[in-house]
């Protein structure tokens, strides 16, 4: 029979409960395995928790495994590599949780700002649009408003489709300076 690996050995007894030969292997290892796991997250903190979470599993783990090899490292860094992924999927989710939270829960000032310059934008294009003559006021409803096209409107008014097209775009010019105007306010 072939001599044991002292990784085979320590593994054995650990698998039994000897947390002193556990101990052993985590000594030996835990550099490593830390390493392993700092490549993959980037942060110590993450690297110590996810190098820590490894060692738990590994200690449950023990008395099934039949270690092959002579080092217990290629087992310890796959369980690594697991916990990593892990931890940076649960990250992933964490993060879109928050922002989704925070978008949720809290208007951000601008977007109050944005609200409060609609509606003030909103009420001078209104007071503009009822400037305007009955007829500017029905193109403007019927094209702008309810996607006529310039015949359909034309038709409905009872005008020629050049006299709708022609109001129209002096409309729009005149919305569009009222807009340009509320900008430089």
């Amino acid at each position: 029979m072939s001599q044991r690996s002292e990784d085979q050995e320590l593994a054995a007894r650990a698998a039994n409960g000897d947390q002193s030969a556990f101990r052993a292997l985590y000594r030996t290892h835990v550099r490593p395995v830390y390493w392993i796991a700092h490549g993959i997250l980037g942060t110590a903190t993450d690297a110590e928790d996810v190098t820590q979470e490894t060692f738990i599993v590994a200690w449950r783990k023990l008395p099934s495994l039949d270690l092959v090899s002579d080092s217990l490292l290629p087992w310890l860094a796959t369980i690594c590599r697991f916990q990593a992924a892990n931890r940076v999927r649960q990250q992933r989710r964490e993060r879109a949780h928050t922002a989704d939270a925070v978008d949720d829960a809290l208007p951000s000032a601008v977007n109050l700002e944005e609200q409060v310059i609609t509606a003030a934008l909103a009420e001078r294009i209104t007071t503009a649009i009822g400037t305007l003559s009955m007829l500017d006021q029905e193109i403007f409803r019927l094209c702008a408003t309810e996607g006529y096209a310039y015949q359909a409107a034309a038709t409905e008014l009872g005008v020629s489709h050049a006299v709708v097209r022609n109001r129209l775009s002096r409309v729009r010019t005149q919305l569009r300076d009222t807009v340009n105007e509320s900008r430089d306010a």
